[in-house]
């Protein structure tokens, strides 16, 4: 997990160069007809969500929408103008999850262009809210699982309560209840359920070669495990799944929402399934009997010690460890 994924395409190097010196990089080539195009989120530590742009003859197809706020909008529109396109020739807006950095101005491309919007029916937000709650809704229910003190509890979801600006409001043209192939103009892409980081996440493998991964396998780093609600959840052992299934496609480049495109696509699928299999053996060896998420998360290894974190990182943190305990172990 220390050795980054080697950057690919001609969007690679110079992605992975503005990611590594903390500034957003222009709008690049993925490959032929494939464009990154990373739009900047204003007071964000991720700096920037990349939504990608796919030609075809049906249209463009646009995988992801970064946030509802009105400096993205208006840098995704003069991203498109550079790189010679319009807002307008969008047919279809391929959604990787619900997170708000990804669904962000999806219903905004929709009043311009007409396109359809896609998720998977389980991030579609009108399913979730029915079947698990909004995203407060399910925090506060992980957080009282991880056996937290209540005043903890209470401050950190009125932490969250501050930060977790999001409508929740789209609908949907489209809810994938499983794989799907979509056409358009002449270019196939497979739609592939990946929860994991979401209980509805999914990929998208253009048959070209390339795999649109959201937020399931970075270049570099871990991934963010879903948040753990009800009895039943299991997001490590969905991820461990997803990464599987990633990893059999045979995409030779993977282009994730963040960071920036790499090779070497079922080895990183593999090193990454690799680390949270440690991480979930490391959680049970610290958990003795009645242990709860509470207890082992002080003591597992963060890139800040336990002490030395800030509330919202201990939260996540937390949040991660409880998801890692979910998980049965072979």
């Amino acid at each position: 997990m220390s050795i980054p994924a080697r950057p690919a395409g001609p969007a690679g190097a110079a992605h992975a160069a503005g990611w590594h010196a903390r500034e957003v990089p222009a709008p690049a080539p993925v490959a032929d007809g494939v464009w990154a195009v990373p739009v900047p989120l204003n007071g964000h530590p991720l700096r920037s969500v990349t939504v990608f742009l796919i030609e075809t003859g049906g249209g463009l197809v646009l995988v992801d929408a970064g946030y509802r706020h009105r400096s993205c909008w208006e840098s995704f529109q003069a991203s498109l103008a550079t790189i010679g396109h319009r807002v307008e020739t969008i047919g279809a807006v391929l959604l990787t999850h619900n997170h708000p950095d990804h669904v962000g101005f999806a219903a905004r491309v929709r009043e311009v262009s007409g396109a359809r919007v896609v998720m998977g029916r389980a991030d579609d937000f009108a399913t979730m809210h029915a079947t698990r709650g909004d995203f407060l809704t399910q925090l506060r229910a992980s957080l009282e699982l991880t056996g937290a003190p209540e005043q903890v509890v209470e401050e950190m979801y009125a932490d969250a309560v501050t930060v977790a600006v999001h409508d929740e409001n789209l609908t949907l043209d489209v809810a994938l209840p499983g794989a799907t192939d979509l056409a358009f103009g002449g270019v196939t892409i497979h739609a592939v359920p990946t929860p994991g980081h979401t209980y509805g996440h999914f990929v998208y493998y253009d048959t070209r070669g390339l795999v649109f991964t959201g937020d399931t396998m970075m270049a570099e780093g871990p991934t963010q495990l879903a948040i753990v609600s009800r009895p039943g959840d299991d997001p490590a052992g969905d991820l461990f799944a997803s990464l599987a299934r990633i990893r059999d496609l045979g995409a030779a480049i993977a282009c994730p929402a963040h960071q920036y495109p790499y090779g070497d696509v079922a080895a990183r699928a593999e090193a990454l399934a690799e680390h949270h299999r440690a991480e979930v053996a490391a959680a049970h060896a610290l958990a003795g009997p009645g242990a709860t998420a509470w207890d082992v998360a002080p003591r597992m290894t963060w890139r800040k010690p336990w002490d030395e974190q800030g509330r919202g990182t201990k939260r996540f943190n937390l949040v991660h460890t409880l998801a890692l305990l979910t998980h049965r172990q072979p």
